[in-house]
């Protein structure tokens, strides 16, 4: 069963607030969880409740508009500048992920050419919802871009979760799947199990299942042991930001990559143009470091001694000389890669 539009998060129109299909209770429960206000949002990014660089880039929208929605300020300066306020709050939840920043962009830009209260309220949740109706057609469109890559018959290995939760409804990484099974092509996916908190293990497992496309699950680590074993056909994993030279996604991406190139399988990167950073290197990118206990425990029980250090970045960045080609919802881009358009792209509202 393929998710229906607004699963992930949308605006309920009766309350007035945002809800979220909460990722973290996955796969055991399904559980919305309703954001009365910007704070309980920025909570819901930062525990991870909500995740995948388009779903950030919805939630900032949609927390633009929370925000304006909820401002009890008369004084249009005052309004503007407790809107700001909040998106900023926002902002600063996840510091890699370049697409809640332009989703909140967007949307503040539009509250900030307005010449009202009413009239900002009004113009947030219209781009907000512009935001996440263009999402959905952007994953459709690269997904049919994708799919064309994929032979009748292969296995795709891929990592974390690019799939429909990460996004309004269809996916980048699973979304080039879906298409590809939609076309009559006979696809199965090796799901990387992504430590330490198992996003595809239970969330891309839990798509699949849903839409009854074959998917094993597997260690991180027996990913090149696999294409040694000439078991993977491509690997596909979407993208939290891109720039002039790096691809960054969720730690362990690089070592696929790394892996795919030995041993001569495709590296797809599928992702919309909002993910582009054209202006900015790898080495300009603060790549987040979540909370240690991630890693010291599973469940209540520690499984690493007390004063032993942990490490454990989010993301990682994997050279664009490792990328076969990147998949956007204008076509495929290969190499040598010619980021002038993609950037104009980006910018366009």
């Amino acid at each position: 069963m393929i998710p229906l539009p607004g699963e992930t998060i949308r605006w309920e129109e009766a309350a007035g607030e945002v809800s979220l299909l909460d990722q973290t209770a996955l796969p055991a429960r399904v559980q919305r969880i309703r954001c009365r206000d910007v704070e309980r949002l920025a909570e819901a990014i930062r525990r991870l409740e909500i995740r995948g660089a388009p779903a950030l880039g919805l939630a900032g929208a949609y927390g633009v508009a929370l925000a304006a929605a909820r401002s009890r300020e008369p004084d249009l300066p005052r309004f503007l500048a407790g809107v700001a306020e909040s998106a900023e709050l926002l902002r600063t939840t996840r510091p890699t992920a370049v697409n809640l920043s332009w989703g909140i962009d967007r949307v503040l830009a539009r509250v900030r050419a307005a010449r009202s209260v009413e009239e900002g309220r009004r113009v947030a949740l219209t781009e907000a919802k512009a935001v996440a109706e263009e999402d959905a057609l952007t994953c459709r469109r690269i997904g049919e871009h994708g799919a064309a890559l994929l032979p009748d018959r292969c296995t795709v290995l891929t990592h974390c979760n690019a799939g429909a939760l990460a996004t309004s409804e269809w996916g980048t990484a699973l979304g080039v799947v879906r298409s590809a099974v939609a076309a009559g092509k006979e696809i199965r996916v090796l799901a990387c199990e992504t430590r330490p908190l198992l996003q595809g293990a239970r969330l891309t497992a839990w798509e699949l299942v849903r839409d009854g496309i074959p998917v094993t699950v597997i260690v991180d680590s027996a990913a090149a042991a696999l294409m040694q074993a000439k078991e993977v056909d491509c690997v596909i994993v979407g993208a939290d930001r891109i720039t002039r030279d790096a691809v960054f996604n969720k730690v362990g991406t690089y070592m696929h990559a790394v892996s795919a190139r030995f041993h001569g399988i495709p590296f797809y990167v599928a992702a919309p143009h909002s993910t582009f950073d054209t202006g900015s290197t790898a080495a300009d990118i603060v790549v987040e470091e979540r909370d240690g206990d991630e890693i010291r425990f599973r469940g209540q029980e520690p499984v690493v001694p007390a004063r032993a250090g942990v490490r454990n970045p989010a993301f990682d960045a994997s050279p664009l000389a490792l990328v076969s080609a990147i998949i956007t919802e204008d076509g495929v881009m290969r190499p040598p890669y010619d980021f002038t358009a993609a950037g104009k792209r980006r910018e366009a509202p």
